[in-house]
């Protein structure tokens, strides 16, 4: 991959999609595509194989996805499967019809059974039942998948696929109705504390353990496998450290500035007990992450308070 190719990065107005962006303005890439969804729906084919023909990008990222947390898994399901399904199948096929060199497909760690040995390897993909609170999700990009290996086995297309381990960072979703932890607690802690609360609920009991990555080290991952990695095994792309909710919630307490009591509401789902990646494949590659939890957390924060007004918060 050069600065003078022509690169499509489908998505780029999302958290993956943005950091990729930066990671390759900040490499000297000049020719980076971008389309809003006004200008191309992706879940029309016609639509997508008419711009791939008419650009016809050599290298391709997708992090183009429907997302969210537990509670918008548990309200759409039909829009998370159909939608997922639809861009994937579209980007995946025409950009190999359109002569892309080399293409990334963005999975995602719910990939995985529920109860798969810790940390996840590659290989414990489809050795068990899926979380049910994000299943759809799962099951549309465990196709995708699957469908980048079949066209690297059948048409020689060398496509290859990441699972990113939970992220959080600048520019996420903080709807509360939407978004996934890390924004959600950033979120309700900034708004207790605008309001003067004594205290934040916390969805389930706190117990379940989490990896979480920094958007940027996962935008610096995928450009160093898109020049490094061509395999139709999938890759694991984690920091390597675990941290229980509980804990994740006092420290994002402290970094807010929060000082009330926090309140677990285990009549709700915990979802995954457990669920840290093996990412030994990627570090072996010469690949290691630079940006700490409580780092991340807080260019996290310092972006959302001076985004909040704009995004609906307080």
């Amino acid at each position: 991959m050069k600065p003078t190719d022509t690169i499509f990065v489908a998505g780029h107005r999302g958290l993956v999609g943005a950091a990729l962006c930066r990671a390759l303005a900040n490499q000297g890439y000049t020719k980076v595509l971008t389309v809003s969804r006004a200008e191309l729906d992706l879940t029309s084919q016609a639509k997508v194989y008419d711009f791939f023909q008419a650009t016809k990008p050599a290298y391709v990222f997708v992090a183009a996805a429907k997302v969210g947390g537990i509670n918008a898994n548990n309200s759409y399901p039909a829009d998370f499967i159909r939608d997922n399904l639809q861009i994937q199948t579209n980007v995946i096929d025409a950009a190999y019809r359109a002569g892309a060199k080399k293409f990334m497909f963005l999975g995602s760690s719910c990939i995985y059974p529920k109860l798969a040995p810790q940390p996840i390897r590659e290989e414990h993909l489809l050795t068990g039942a899926l979380e049910p609170t994000n299943e759809w999700y799962a099951v549309a990009k465990i196709a995708g998948i699957k469908m980048c290996q079949a066209y690297r086995r059948q048409y020689g297309f060398d496509a290859i696929s990441v699972m990113p381990t939970n992220l959080y960072g600048p520019g996420d979703n903080f709807d509360l109705e939407r978004c996934h932890v890390v924004p959600a607690l950033i979120r309700k802690f900034h708004d207790a504390c605008t309001a003067g609360a004594d205290a934040v609920e916390v969805w389930g009991s706190g117990r379940p353990k989490r990896e979480f990555l920094f958007i940027d080290d996962l935008a610096a991952a995928c450009l160093f496998l898109m020049h490094t990695y061509s395999d139709e095994q999938i890759i694991n792309v984690g920091s390597g450290h675990e941290v229980s909710v509980d804990a994740l919630a006092r420290l994002v307490a402290h970094i807010t500035g929060f000082t009330g009591a926090i309140r677990f509401n285990t009549d709700m789902p915990d979802g995954t007990p457990r669920k840290l990646l093996d990412s030994s494949r990627l570090t072996s590659l010469g690949f290691t992450v630079k940006t700490s939890l409580t780092e991340g957390l807080r260019l996290t924060y310092s972006w959302y308070l001076a985004n909040c007004r704009a995004l609906g918060g307080a």
